[in-house]
């Protein structure tokens, strides 16, 4: 039970950081919020190593994880969420959620062939279904508000009170907003893997050292890129509401990590990953409480989001689970039973 609720809490967060990245885009950079997020990881992890009393772990790694982790921290916290910042702030966070969850895809054909993973019917269903939920959301376009004049009167009434900034209009950029969240895919598809193999023959206290040295080493390039890049002045330049929404969805992802990875240690992974997966739910919810004159809403765009997530429910069940608690006849045994290769 108290899984559930940690799991349902990490999803929570995770929706209501995609909707502060997303706010933070409308006046600020992709480069500007991943120069703010990747660092405040650090710390974070920091943290909850130390409070955990696992902080010792961090020295403890055979030579070639430090190199898997890292390399994880990079495709994920750098590459991954550059372009997951990118095809937000392209699309919003609801047309490019469920493109962005063909991570799973990705993750498993890698696992098949790097880990000897196999392939099972109840898999293939979450594949057609995030697909499917892919093909719902690319249906759904974004309708233009007639702009309305407001007279001579009205407008000086208006500039009595405290002018806010003026955020711009919303205009989809379609082409780009698909292919970065598609990219972003494979960041977060490859991660995962990299991350087994870094923790491989580990126990369960060495995660937490190990999304440090991940953070670490993401943190490290970022730093490196501003630095060659001479990208200080940009980022110093970033704006106080943006700032202040960049830092907030820094610290509910590491918030949602920390949840997350406490739902495991209690729960086993097929309750916590498909209470995970309503953080689809939470982006559209908190998408509309925030962002609602910047995001696409309508029946493609929830239908997308319920077909992507029964798909990761699907990639993320075990089929042991479902014929030991499904009584079904002896064909769907038959097939259920298949696997590849």
């Amino acid at each position: 039970m108290l899984g559930g609720v940690f799991a349902l809490l990490a999803a929570a967060s995770f929706g209501f950081n995609n909707a502060a990245i997303r706010r933070g885009v409308l006046s600020g950079s992709v480069f500007q919020a991943l120069a703010i997020t990747v660092p405040m990881g650090v710390p974070l992890f920091l943290l909850a190593g130390i409070a955990s009393g696992h902080i010792d772990k961090l020295w403890e790694f055979p030579a070639e994880a430090y190199f898997w982790l890292a390399a994880a921290g990079v495709m994920h916290f750098v590459w991954g969420r550059y372009c997951n910042y990118r095809s937000t702030k392209a699309i919003g966070g609801n047309l490019s959620g469920p493109w962005k969850q063909s991570q799973l895809i990705v993750a498993l054909i890698l696992a098949i062939v790097l880990l000897g993973e196999t392939l099972s019917p109840l898999k293939i269903l979450g594949i057609v279904l995030i697909v499917c939920g892919v093909l719902a959301t690319s249906r759904a376009k974004h309708k233009k508000k007639p702009k309305i004049n407001a007279s001579a009167d009205d407008s000086s009434e208006v500039s009595e009170k405290p002018k806010r900034e003026k955020l711009p209009d919303f205009e989809p950029n379609y082409a780009e907003g698909y292919t970065f969240a598609l990219l972003s895919a494979t960041g977060y598809g490859i991660s995962p893997v990299l991350v087994r193999m870094g923790l491989e023959n580990q126990g369960p206290g060495f995660s937490i050292a190990g999304g440090l040295i991940s953070y670490t080493a993401a943190a490290i390039v970022v730093g490196v890129i501003i630095l060659v890049g001479r990208q200080w002045g940009h980022i110093r330049s970033l704006k106080p509401v943006a700032a202040k929404w960049f830092s907030l969805a820094g610290a509910l992802v590491g918030l949602s990590q920390g949840l997350r990875y406490t739902a495991l240690a209690i729960a086993p992974v097929t309750v916590v990953a498909p209470i995970q997966s309503t953080s689809a739910v939470f982006r559209v919810l908190f998408g509309w409480l925030i962002n609602r004159e910047h995001e696409v809403f309508g029946l493609w765009v929830y239908l997308g989001v319920l077909l992507s997530m029964a798909g990761v429910v699907a990639l993320t069940l075990s089929t042991e689970i479902i014929v030991a608690y499904i009584e079904l006849p002896q064909v769907l045994l038959d097939i259920a039973g298949w696997q590849w290769p």
